[in-house]
């Protein structure tokens, strides 16, 4: 079989950096798993009413789909929903009522050759059935490597549309696919014995007149069709560096966050100010679930009580040992986690399970500095260039390189977006976020019980706090000899290096320590 060359994706702010916006705990399994669950149902093309979702024993899914919602985010998937929909915590029960039976298996799977690969099998009311494999790539991105048998590469940010023909109508196919110009790239395809497979990536739906044209063409014998979880990529990236952003940022006198801002606009080909919106928009969602994480009137986590609004409290009040900025930033986070931990809605940045630290951050710098709304936006769009040269060089998931990768990153962007907030050059941002995670190296991922809670929340809280300290070192003086690209590549090589027990699986670290084993569930 010949097989689509993969494309070169970009990583993007808004789909990969700063979002989604989603309901917690987890973006690599609660969020991904919905994005999964999305796609499958499109790729159906009917209403399912079975679905078997199979893990491998040796990744973990198999260990946490239950605790971190995995189960949620593909019922709520499957059923079209919203990811933010209220109803998120009763997707399973609703679905059966719904008449859709969901099953989970663990069985070894020939695919596992990523920690969060899933086998899908969905049929639909019709009788139609579909066989797929995905896989959770990190920060809620995903990617579909298998249809019905056939190798593909589908990330969600596209209409895809794969038909599978004989291969004598692939010309004719082509020109229905791509003739009205919408496609992002040109098709490609495969052949399999007297069968070919066409893919192709547009930015709009294909019409009605041509889909049923398609499917009329003699030899067509199946279409599969999915609509975008993410925005699509019509354009090209500006950069694929820290070393890349901090000459085109000095080139064109830009700040970090100014030059974040024109990557985004020129990958996504949409106007500044469409992004600065979005941008805001999530800063936004980040402030309410400060606001709701501060709240007197929270119920409990999983293991949780909770802490943030006391802490606020005390630091507002004098009775801490020091307090200040640091102390609200972090206390501002813890609220973020809680939120995130009930499974409220959150701005993952770059995931869930960090997804306190930036709040934490910006929430504070707009309120001590009096940050404008476009001011807050650009200090989260500096952050997010940080974040764009982790996705690139590294990964987002704690699966593949722990919670360096995740909380550590997070902390990073902070970093930048506080010497942005100050006035700092791009230049100084990039070194704060290198030495945050110069001493956040070798992090590991060890959730207490398989849940985003312990001790998941104190580390964002920590991560919030540090943020600033290294801003203030660099600002202050601190020449920074080891450059950021080079960081994140030692960051990444020692999370591959980091054994299994130590990402995501809940069998290592303070996972296993006996008080962390006993403690009950308070819900």
């Amino acid at each position: 079989m010949a097989v689509n060359m993969q494309r070169a994706k970009s990583v993007s702010i808004l789909n990969d950096v700063l979002g989604p916006v989603m309901r917690g705990p987890s973006s690599s399994h609660t969020a991904a798993s919905f994005h999964i669950g999305r796609l499958a149902r499109d790729l159906l093309g009917g209403e399912p009413v079975a679905a078997t979702f199979t893990f491998d024993p040796r990744g973990s899914w198999a260990e946490v789909y239950h605790q971190q919602g995995s189960d949620l985010g593909f019922a709520a998937g499957l059923l079209g929903w919203s990811i933010t929909d209220e109803r998120f915590d009763r997707a399973l029960e609703l679905a059966a009522d719904q008449g859709l039976e969901i099953t989970f298996v663990t069985e070894r799977l020939a695919e596992a050759d990523h920690p969060n690969v899933v086998a899908v099998g969905l049929t639909a009311r019709d009788g139609r059935q579909l066989g797929m494999v995905a896989r959770s790539i990190g920060g809620g991105a995903v990617v579909v490597t298998r249809v019905e048998g056939w190798s593909v590469h589908l990330t969600g940010d596209a209409h895809d549309v794969l038909v599978e023909s004989e291969g004598g109508v692939a010309e004719a196919a082509w020109d229905l696919l791509a003739g009205d110009g919408r496609t992002i790239e040109p098709p490609t395809s495969q052949a399999h014995g007297d069968a070919a497979l066409l893919h192709a990536r547009r930015d709009v739906p294909l019409a009605d007149d041509l889909r049923t044209r398609l499917v009329a063409l003699p030899g067509v014998r199946r279409v599969w069709m999915t609509v975008p979880v993410f925005y699509p990529q019509r354009g090209v990236a500006l950069f694929d560096s820290a070393a890349g952003m901090v000459g085109l940022a000095e080139a064109e006198g830009k700040s970090l966050g100014r030059a974040a801002l024109a990557y985004e606009a020129a990958l996504l080909d949409l106007p500044e100010g469409e992004v600065l919106a979005e941008v805001s928009h999530r800063c936004a969602v980040m402030q309410a679930a400060v606001e709701r994480g501060l709240d007197e009137n929270l119920p409990p986590m999983q293991l949780l009580r909770p802490s943030a609004r006391r802490v606020y409290r005390a630091e507002a009040e004098g009775r801490l040992a020091v307090g200040g900025l640091h102390t609200r930033a972090a206390a501002r986070a813890l609220a973020v986690m809680h939120v995130n931990g009930c499974m409220g809605v959150v701005c993952a940045a770059p995931t869930a399970g960090s997804a306190g630290v930036l709040p934490g951050v910006v929430v504070t710098l707009a309120e001590e500095l009096g940050l404008s709304r476009e001011g807050a936006a650009l200090a989260l769009l500096a952050a997010s260039a940080v974040g764009l040269v982790v996705g690139t060089r590294a990964t987002f998931a704690a699966e593949v390189a722990g919670c360096q990768v995740e909380i550590g990153a997070a902390g990073a962007m902070a970093a930048a977006a506080v010497v942005e907030a100050a006035g700092g050059s791009a230049r100084q941002a990039c070194d704060a976020a290198a030495i945050v995670f110069q001493n956040m190296m070798g992090l590991v991922c060890d959730m207490v019980q398989g849940i985003v809670e312990i001790p998941c929340h104190t580390r964002n809280a920590a991560a919030a706090s540090s943020a600033f300290v290294c801003a203030d070192l660099i600002l202050g003086g601190y020449e920074n000899p080891i450059p950021l690209d080079e960081t994140i590549d030692a960051v990444y090589a020692v999370g591959r290096m980091l054994p299994r027990e130590l990402k995501v699986t809940a069998l290592g670290g303070l996972a296993l320590a006996p008080s962390a084993q006993a403690l009950g569930r308070l819900k």
